[in-house]
């Protein structure tokens, strides 16, 4: 039987290896180098250097250190072996006397004024301690004025140390304060002005309902009174006798129905909302099949359709059956638009972050009157017209996350330049 070990096992070694920071290695570095070059052999000394670098190196793993109780345990902890660590190695002349700037500076980092200025006291006098019968064997009045002074000077120092990294905590602590008020400021005033975008938008959604419902009620209104027309003709015993009289109005009652039912399907088209669903798609496979869709319409006005995809595998992400209802849109205006013999210009290209498709004919064009209303419901020039297509176009770029450009010349022809995001953040 053959074993062996996991993929676990084999990585585990390697991912507690990896999760040692650098200053862990700084601490087991200094410990090293401190037991090294201990100027005697003291095992005590040795336990204790390696027990202080073990709790630096645990705390932060640790959980119940990470609260304030925690802390001031942790830094009781540190006081305690910091002492002991000197009172073993010569009390008030150990060459260990700055290890009471751990706990410190752990509690200058760490606490509020108070708790520093306790814990930097205790250890003010706890160095001085070991002035005391207790720990040495001469009386305190014999020490000499320069050993006075050192002793001075270490304590000092300890208190010089904390004031300064305490500030530099509370500055850090201030600035972290300001920048999280700064972001919830920044936050809630997202929030608002979402709230504000979202109102705007049910305001223009009411608006664009009031004059899509009085656009319809226009447009419909032209076909109802030919329909009254056509049908009280009908009524009349006169042209009852008359078979092709009664024919020519039963086919106007029919066309103007027809024309009501493209109305109405173009109005709920506009008027219904857009389920956007972006997939990667190509863009070449796109234009090619609105081009063959619109090619029965431009032979019959003798108005050729060029593509153009640059590069020719342009995939991003789009709607496809969305996008191909505003390119038709726009590809069969510019039929339209067009001179026989003219010509249309279909092309897509990237820029960027985005995709640009362009509509370009050569036609009668757009007069600067017109171009600042062409994106209105109801609105057109022509006789036949809804004036729902550029409307609806503009809905699903808009829904894309995209923008329109017209630029149009009167007698030279329009161009229409769509501009979609690579990335679809819909």
């Amino acid at each position: 039987m053959i074993t062996g070990k996991t993929d676990n096992e084999e990585t585990a070694p390697e991912k507690r290896i990896a999760r040692l920071r650098v200053q862990d290695l700084a601490w087991i570095a200094i410990v090293a180098v401190l037991i090294a070059t201990m100027p005697e052999t003291n095992y005590n000394a040795t336990i204790l250097l390696i027990l202080i670098a073990a709790f630096q190196i645990a705390e932060p793993r640790i959980h119940l250190f990470s609260s304030p109780h925690g802390q001031a345990v942790s830094i009781v902890f540190k006081l305690l072996l910091s002492y002991v660590l000197i009172g073993y190695t010569h009390g008030i002349d150990s060459y260990y006397y700055e290890f009471f700037l751990i706990p410190v500076v752990s509690a200058a980092a760490n606490l509020a004024l108070p708790g520093v200025v306790l814990v930097t006291s205790i250890a003010c006098l706890a160095y001085p301690s070991f002035l005391l019968p207790i720990f040495i064997d001469y009386d305190l009045f014999h020490l000499t004025p320069d050993q006075i002074n050192i002793i001075c000077l270490r304590v000092a120092f300890y208190a010089i140390v904390a004031f300064a990294v305490y500030q530099e905590a509370s500055a850090k602590r201030d600035e972290t304060r300001r920048t999280q008020l700064a972001a919830e400021r920044l936050a809630e005033s997202n929030r608002n002005l979402r709230r504000a975008e979202a109102t705007l938008r049910r305001n223009e959604r009411l608006a664009a309902l009031g004059q899509l419902t009085a656009g319809l009620a226009h447009e419909l209104r032209n076909p109802l009174g030919t329909i009254r027309a056509s049908a009280e003709m009908l009524s009349k015993p006169s042209t009852q006798q008359k078979p092709e009289l009664m024919s020519e109005m039963s086919g106007f009652i029919r066309s103007e129905v027809d024309r009501m039912n493209g109305l109405i399907s173009s109005f709920l088209d506009f008027a219904r909302p857009l389920q956007i669903r972006p997939i990667a798609s190509d863009l070449d496979a796109l234009l090619h099949g609105v081009v063959n869709e619109q090619m029965k319409r431009a032979d019959e006005r003798h108005v050729r359709l060029v593509t153009d995809v640059k590069p020719a595998s342009l995939s991003f992400d789009f709607d496809p059956d969305l996008l191909r209802v505003a390119v038709s849109n726009l590809v069969q205006n510019a039929v339209q638009a067009s001179h026989p013999g003219g010509e249309v210009t279909v092309t897509g290209r990237e820029d960027h972050d985005n995709v640009k498709i362009s509509v370009l004919d050569h036609g009668e064009g757009i007069s600067r009157e017109s171009l600042e209303s062409i994106f209105n419901p109801f609105f057109t020039t022509k006789p036949e017209g809804t004036g729902l297509g550029l409307a609806i176009v503009a809905k699903i770029i808009d829904e894309h996350g995209g923008r329109i450009e017209v630029s149009s010349e009167t007698g030279s022809g329009t161009e229409f330049e769509l501009s979609l995001p690579k990335v679809n953040r819909i």
